[in-house]
């Protein structure tokens, strides 16, 4: 008799059963739930009242205010709760909650949790089960300086030039650095049966993300920076084409169909390989850049203008 298929991996649910709360507002702490609910938790969010006079149902999650169509597909599933932390109906609201929660998401500066009763010391007397994963924008003494995404992205040397990055690096990496301290949470309190406090700093996720930039990968001078030709952007036909043809077999495939002769890696950083691979791409429409990667196996992406 044979044994049963193994399980999807998209089906392991290993957050089953864990109940998190969240307060965390704008993107990183909503992305974060997004991935917790998908894992199998039970989500719930509370989020203060929306602003005054405005339509009822309104958000108080500024994300709600600004990008509606993102707030939605951040909160699919989740249940939203509005509750006004400074008045003592919202205190109590929240503590029946906290009382009944395994994990609580935070995304608010130490000082501000503080005024609100729900610093860790506090938190952890009242709950000692609970634990608390908090996303600052900086980590410790740090945590009450002001930032966002880009100040973060930009202190890492991941703001080159006047254009802003093409997304929220900072926030996104944060959320997933969130994800990761909420699993080592759960599986520490199935171990010690208590809870346990764990900062991410979005300065943290954006430091990590620009380590390849900091070990010079990624500089001009870089193999993936733009000094191997097989690793670039070039303007094809009726478009562009990202070529990523970086380990030797993948160059070599590139350097055939470009008629260039090959002798061993250091040929991709010379600038005449440089000089007649663009000239070649540039020959070549979408289509046919599209069926060369098909047929030669070289890894290339083709894009408009």
């Amino acid at each position: 008799m044979s044994s049963p298929a193994p399980s999807p991996i998209k089906a392991l649910k290993p957050l089953r059963a864990v109940r998190v709360l969240s307060l965390a507002l704008n993107l990183p702490g909503p992305a974060a739930f997004m991935r917790l609910k998908a894992m199998g938790a039970t989500c719930i969010k509370a989020e203060p009242p929306g602003p005054k006079g405005a339509p009822a149902g309104t958000s108080g999650d500024p994300m709600g205010q600004y990008n509606p169509t993102a707030y939605a597909t951040l909160h699919a599933g989740i249940k939203v709760l509005s509750i006004d932390l400074k008045t003592d109906k919202g205190q109590a609201r929240l503590h029946r909650e906290l009382a009944r929660t395994d994990l609580l998401l935070t995304s608010f500066r130490p000082s501000a949790l503080a005024k609100l009763g729900l610093s860790w010391k506090a938190l952890h007397k009242a709950y000692p089960q609970l634990s608390v994963v908090a996303i600052v924008g900086a980590p410790g003494a740090r945590a009450e300086e002001p930032g966002h995404d880009l100040t973060y992205l930009a202190d890492a040397g991941l703001v080159t030039g006047l254009e802003l990055p093409a997304t929220l690096f900072a926030d996104m990496g944060g959320a997933l650095m969130a994800c990761e301290a909420a699993l080592k949470a759960v599986l520490a309190q199935k171990t010690s049966g208590r809870g346990s406090f764990q900062e991410v700093a979005l300065s943290d996720a954006a430091a990590w993300l620009a380590l390849p930039r900091d070990w010079g990968l990624t500089l001009p001078s870089g193999s993936v920076g733009g000094a191997h030709a097989g690793y670039r952007v070039y303007p094809c036909q009726d478009g562009r084409v990202a070529v990523a043809a970086l380990e030797p077999h993948f160059a070599a495939s590139l350097c055939a169909a470009a008629g260039v002769a090959m002798a061993d890696v250091r040929t991709m950083f010379r600038p005449e390989v440089h000089t007649a691979i663009a000239r070649f791409l540039a020959g070549q429409t979408r289509q046919q850049l599209d069926q060369l990667a098909a047929a030669h196996d070289i890894p290339l992406h083709t894009l408009p203008a």
